[in-house]
């Protein structure tokens, strides 16, 4: 089986399926994708994504802020026109809707124009507090801000918890450090495209028990679907890519990106495929 580790349900388009997500996570489910993680862009998304996650068994979410989103309307009716969500706020719809991780947040200077750089900053610093009082993992998306984000890892998470730094695109060095500080890294249909030289080489020199993969779908969809909107379904191919970087078997890279995925997301655990569960019970994970 297979694990979409990051896929934003809630935002599919209408030409996914129609924009139906039950027939999307049918198409998943007919290529062996048995586990989605829906993924919050602002706090206003939680009511729609418990939503998905209560309609659809094998569907879990996160709660967050995306670094360059505004606050949304359920903050400012809260505190006040333009105000950020706190650490209680992230923390209770992390544990109002249920959800298993914290994010997506971080740091991304390519457009450091839209949300100002100290808001970024302070909004990231806040999840990252929020994720490791609750104790849940943090999914984290940067881009073009390698130290910064280190920086603020290494003062602010939980390496006992961890986290994932999402649809990496930065360097080799930047993994391994995150690894070092107790981070999963997750390659996105990116790594299939033709000028990603750079990132099929971090597949091949990871760990692979150190690795997830994802489709960030409805966006970046991976070769040959390239310039279509991205479904969980082809999450398969990011896999077959890093299987044939790597010389290794397709089913090889299903299994441990699986067992991968329920190591970093406990709280999804429980509800694994039986057949997943025997490989997590001999991990000691259940």
């Amino acid at each position: 089986m297979f694990v979409d580790s990051h896929c934003h349900l809630d935002r599919l388009s209408e030409q996914t399926h129609g924009g139906d997500i039950a027939a999307t996570l049918d198409a998943a489910r007919a290529a062996h994708v048995s586990q989605f993680l829906a993924v919050a862009v602002t706090l206003d998304d939680m009511p729609q994504l418990a939503a998905i996650a209560r309609a659809h068994h094998d569907v879990v979410i996160s709660a967050g802020l995306h670094p360059l989103h505004s606050a949304g309307k359920n903050s400012t009716e809260k505190h006040g026109s333009g105000s950020e969500p706190s650490v209680a706020d992230i923390k209770e719809a992390a544990e109002q809707y249920g959800a298993v991780a914290i994010g997506e947040t971080g740091l991304d200077y390519h457009y450091r124009d839209s949300v100002p750089v100290e808001l970024q900053h302070e909004r990231f610093k806040r999840h990252l507090i929020a994720a490791r009082e609750l104790e849940l993992p943090v999914i984290v998306h940067t881009r073009e801000a390698k130290e910064e984000t280190l920086a603020l890892l290494r003062e602010y998470s939980d390496p006992r918890v961890g986290g994932v730094l999402h649809c990496f695109t930065e360097d080799l060095a930047m993994a391994r450090e995150a690894v070092r500080l107790g981070f999963y890294i997750s390659l996105s249909g990116i790594i299939t495209f033709r000028n990603a030289a750079p990132l099929r080489e971090l597949a091949r020199q990871l760990p692979l028990d150190r690795l997830l993969i994802e489709t960030d779908s409805p966006y970046l969809a991976p070769v040959p679907y390239r310039g279509k909107p991205n479904e969980p379904a082809w999450v398969v191919e990011v896999a077959e890519c890093i299987a044939q970087e790597r010389g290794i078997s397709v089913d090889e890279v299903a299994m441990q990106t699986t067992v991968n995925f329920y190591q970093l997301f406990r709280a999804a655990a429980p509800d694994a495929p039986e057949h997943v569960k025997e490989a997590l019970v001999q991990s000691g994970l259940l």
